[in-house]
């Protein structure tokens, strides 16, 4: 392990996922190919809707600046008004399944999507064991919880998604069955955190996850995570489920 995992051992061997599971994580989550113009607009867009957030939960400016933002932002979304709906899931399984870029997708995650102005933005590394992933994020005044801390509710919820992309590692990736954790200390705003998870063992289709959220050498919360592996036509199938609701 590298010095980012806190020095701690995994608790149980998960052993070596296969070079081609461990090749799909990072090309999921870390993925270095050039990124079409449309994307780097997305990511540019949810930038600026960051920026937005982030000064609405601080600002003090005159009433009638804030109308005007308003003003701005409503004719923001009358510009994002199109005619259909993007799929956002679309070629997820076949990506798993055939080599595709699933990336897209990731871009738009809620909780680190570099395309979402509700994700703050995060920087992801692949431990070289092939069993490890470190999320580097920051937390500025959108998401506070106690003062100057980071709401619980945020902790979890990337701890959720860490250990998603963990126990993708395994190379027959599941949902998440049960998620528990332990809040150590209060998880401080504005501060660089690493969000450290390990793939602990396999067990049939059942997927052992543990994780710590780290602000420099402090642990603040700690985490162990369920998964079940499930077949990828079962995303297809909600998908297509979601969508015939929605049409």
């Amino acid at each position: 392990m590298t010095d980012d995992d806190g020095g701690r051992p995994p608790r149980h061997d998960a052993g070596s996922p296969s070079d081609a599971a461990a090749e799909l994580a990072r090309r999921w989550f870390t993925s270095t190919s050039e990124l079409s113009p449309r994307r780097l607009h997305l990511r540019r867009l949810a930038d600026a809707g960051r920026l937005v957030i982030e000064r609405m939960a601080n600002t003090d400016v005159a009433d009638h600046l804030i109308e005007r933002a308003a003003e701005l932002l409503e004719e923001a979304a009358a510009q994002l008004d199109g005619p259909g709906r993007v799929r956002r899931y679309e070629g997820f399984a076949e990506s798993a399944n055939a080599g595709g870029d699933p990336n897209p997708h990731f871009d738009h995650s809620p909780i680190f999507g570099m395309a979402s102005p509700l994700a703050p933005p995060t920087r992801i590394d692949i431990g070289a064991d092939g069993r490890s992933v470190v999320l580097h994020v920051q937390y500025g005044t959108a998401y506070e919880g106690p003062p100057g801390s980071v709401h619980g509710g945020v902790v979890a919820a990337m701890f959720d998604e860490v250990l998603g992309m963990t126990q993708s590692l395994s190379g027959q990736p599941g949902m998440t069955g049960t998620l528990r954790i332990r809040y150590r200390r209060p998880t401080p705003l504005h501060r660089e955190l690493r969000f450290v998870g390990v793939l602990d063992r396999v067990d049939g289709r059942k997927i052992f996850t543990t994780a710590r959220c780290l602000d420099g050498d402090d642990v603040t919360a700690e985490a162990e995570g369920l998964f079940i592996h499930v077949d990828f036509q079962r995303l297809v199938d909600m998908v297509a489920s979601r969508d015939g609701a929605a049409d």
